[in-house]
């Protein structure tokens, strides 16, 4: 499996799970643009000469054209994007969740992904070819209470991309979902209710829900994610792979 000479898109590169992907993707030989609101944890790979870090807001369409066509500009292909970019959401009874709450939500975790695929088909299609990969979460099989605005907009990123597969299947663009379970990144400890201890919620109530025993790591979710990047997925599409230790069952 080599990504030799690919360029790869990764949104939610500074997160735990972006970070190890971009790491990944580069050590396979891939060029990538990692691109977050904050990139300074990206600093480490500034000297690879096949990457480049990109700050701003995914949530502005400008910004989302500015990466893909300097990207592009200097790469000259835009092969892959891997939408790893999402907020978490802390327990909260629904009556207790506020419009704002459920917007922020909804926008970084679907309406990222809206304009990034929208983009990333506007130069795959003149490829014939390209690879999509969204991150959607174990939650939409195996919901938790309190946690209704972001399982929505998780399931949102599922059947967008379903959509997405289809209509960009005659472009020989494969578009596929990669449901994580609970991994060890500080995102997860924003899932515990107000008051709640981090340390104590993702021992007892996150490990001991993955039967394989044990919470993922970064990397497991960046070795999936180069899997479905890759040729060797060349006829999988509209796909759901869950990389969850078997959370979902």
């Amino acid at each position: 499996m080599t990504l030799k000479g690919k360029t790869m898109i990764v949104t939610g590169a500074a997160g735990g799970m972006g970070k190890a992907t971009v790491a990944l993707l580069l050590e396979e030989g891939a060029n990538v643009a990692g691109c977050d609101l904050h990139t300074d944890s990206l600093d480490e790979f500034n000297g690879h000469p096949g990457f480049m870090a990109y700050q701003g807001n995914l949530l502005a369409e400008d910004t989302v054209r500015h990466i893909f066509k300097e990207t592009f500009d200097r790469f000259g292909s835009i092969d892959g994007l891997a939408n790893i970019l999402g907020i978490a959401q802390s327990a909260t009874p629904i009556e207790d969740c506020s419009l704002d709450d459920y917007r922020k939500i909804m926008d970084v975790n679907m309406t990222s992904i809206f304009l990034t695929c929208r983009e990333a088909a506007h130069y795959m299609r003149k490829q014939q070819q390209g690879k999509i990969v969204n991150i959607g979460s174990v939650s939409t099989t195996r919901p938790r209470p309190g946690l209704q605005c972001y399982v929505a907009s998780k399931g949102a990123v599922e059947s967008f991309s379903k959509a997405l597969a289809l209509e960009l299947a005659a472009d020989q663009i494969n578009v596929n979902v990669l449901h994580p379970g609970p991994a060890d990144t500080t995102m997860l400890g924003q899932f515990s209710g107000e008051g709640a201890n981090v340390d104590d919620t993702k021992k007892e109530v996150f490990e001991k829900s993955v039967p394989l025993g044990r919470l993922l790591k970064p990397e497991d979710i960046a070795q999936s994610v180069k899997f479905l990047l890759s040729e060797e997925t060349n006829m999988v599409t509209g796909s759901v792979l869950h990389v969850d230790g078997g959370r979902n069952i």
